[in-house]
C-alpha cells in the first residue's frame, strides 16, 4: 500500500533536481565557489532521492496495472504474470520506502568532508600513550581498507612507546560522516608490558574527529599570521636537522560565540618541504577555527536530537577494549563482540554500521516519518 504522506513529501523533488542540474552549469554560479560547492552537494543528494522516487513511482504504477489485469483479464497466463509482478513490487515497496525516508532526512552538511583525527593518551601514563599508539594503528589500517589517504601532521611520542598525542589528516569519500562516531573516550583493560605482577590495569585515550574546513568555510586574515621556522627533530637524515623545514604559526583569533580572544599556536613538521608544511599548518588552523565556531551548532544539534550515538561530546566514554576477555563493548548501543584482535587490526566497519543504523532509527523517530 502506498504511503500517501510519503508521496506528498516527494512533491517537487524532481523539479528541484532539474533546477539544480541547470544551475551548476551556469557560469555565474561556477564563479561563486561557495555557492557552487553547496549546489553540487545538493545535486548529489537530490540525484539519489530522485532516482529512488522515480523507481518508487514506477513500482506503484506496476502494482496498479497488475491489479487491473487481475480484475479484468481471464487469460490465466496474463493473470499469473500479474500476480508475480504484484508480489515482486509488494516485496520491494517497504524496503524502498525506508530508503526514501532516510534520504528525506537532511544529511549532516559536514558528512562529506575530509577529517582531522586527533588521538591523545589520557589517564594511565605510559600505558595510555601505548594504547593511543594502538588506536593510531587501528585507524590507519581501517583507512587503508577504505582507500582513504592518511597524513600525520604532528605527533608527540610516549616515553615507553606509542604517542602522548598524534594528529592525522584523513581524506577520501564521506570520511567525517564515517569516522565521527569514533569521537570520545576509549578505555582499555589489560596487563601493561611494565606490570610485573600480572595485574590488569585500566587506561584511556581520547579521540576527536573534526570536519576539515575548506578555504571558504572560515575567514582568516593571513596578513596577521606570524610565522616562525625551525629545524625538525627526529628521523630523516641530515636534511631534517640542517634545513629549517618545520613551521610554527601564531594567530590571534576572536571567538564570535563568546567574544573572547585567544592565541592559536600550530606547529607542522610533517614534510621536509617548508611550503607544504605551511599549507598543512594553515589547513589545521582553518579546521581549528571552524570547529570552535561551529561548536554552538553542534551543541544545538545534540540537544535537539538527544542521540546517544553521536552527541559531539568528546568527554563521553564510548568504548571498552578488554584484552583478558578478548572483548570489545560500545557502550552507546550495547554492542559487544569477542574478536578484539581483528578489531584493533582495523576491522571496525561492523561497529560503525551498527552505530549508523542506531542513529538513523533515532532520526526517523524524531522526524515522524
Amino acid at each position: 500500500m502506498a504511503d500517501n504522506s510519503l508521496l506528498s513529501r516527494l512533491d517537487g523533488i524532481e523539479a528541484r533536481f532539474e533546477e539544480v542540474s541547470t544551475l551548476i552549469t551556469d557560469p555565474s554560479v561556477i564563479a561563486d565557489m561557495k555557492r557552487y560547492v553547496r549546489l553540487t552537494k545538493e545535486y548529489k543528494d537530490l540525484e539519489k532521492l530522485t532516482n529512488a522516487t522515480r523507481h518508487y513511482k514506477q513500482l506503484l504504477g506496476n502494482i496498479e496495472e497488475a491489479r487491473e489485469v487481475l480484475e479484468t483479464e481471464s487469460d490465466e497466463e496474463l493473470r499469473q504474470m500479474a500476480k508475480e509482478e504484484l508480489d515482486a513490487a509488494g516485496e520491494e515497496i517497504p524496503r524502498l520506502e525506508e530508503e526514501i525516508k532516510l534520504l528525506l532526512i537532511p544529511a549532516d552538511p559536514e558528512d562529506g568532508k575530509n577529517a582531522i583525527l586527533e588521538i591523545r593518551g589520557g589517564t594511565g601514563g605510559d600505558e595510555a600513550a601505548i594504547f593511543a599508539g594502538d588506536l593510531y594503528k587501528m585507524y590507519s589500517k581501517y583507512c587503508e581498507t577504505k582507500g582513504w589517504s592518511v597524513a600525520v601532521t604532528s605527533f608527540n611520542e610516549g616515553a615507553a612507546g606509542g604517542f602522548k598525542e598524534i594528529i592525522m589528516a584523513v581524506s577520501g569519500e564521506n570520511v567525517y560522516g564515517t569516522l565521527k562516531y569514533e569521537s570520545g573516550v576509549h578505555r582499555v583493560q589489560r596487563v601493561p608490558a611494565t606490570e610485573t605482577q600480572g595485574r590488569v590495569h585500566t587506561s584511556a585515550a581520547t579521540v576527536a574527529v573534526l570536519p576539515e574546513a575548506e578555504a571558504f568555510d572560515v575567514e582568516i586574515n593571513e596578513g596577521e599570521i606570524k610565522w616562525d621556522t625551525f629545524r625538525s627533530g627526529g628521523a630523516g637524515g641530515q636534511n631534517v636537522n640542517k634545513v629549517e623545514s618545520g613551521v610554527r604559526l601564531r594567530y590571534l583569533w576572536r571567538n564570535p560565540n563568546t567574544g573572547e580572544t585567544e592565541e592559536i599556536l600550530i606547529e607542522c613538521t610533517e614534510t621536509r618541504d617548508q611550503p607544504k608544511n605551511k599549507e598543512r599548518a594553515l589547513s589545521r588552523l582553518r579546521t581549528f577555527i571552524y570547529d570552535k565556531e561551529h561548536q554552538k551548532y553542534i551543541d544545538d544539534i545534540a540537544s535537539r536530537r538527544k542521540t546517544m550515538v553521536s552527541t559531539g561530546d568528546r568527554s563521553a566514554k564510548i568504548r571498552t577494549y578488554n584484552y583478558p576477555q578478548g572483548r570489545i563493548t560500545d557502550h552507546r548501543i550495547n554492542y559487544t563482540i569477542y574478536n578484539l584482535q581483528a578489531f584493533v587490526d582495523g576491522d571496525i566497519q561492523d561497529c560503525i554500521d551498527q552505530l549508523i543504523i542506531a542513529e538513523n532509527a533515532e532520526k526517523l523517530k524524531a522526524s515522524e516519518l
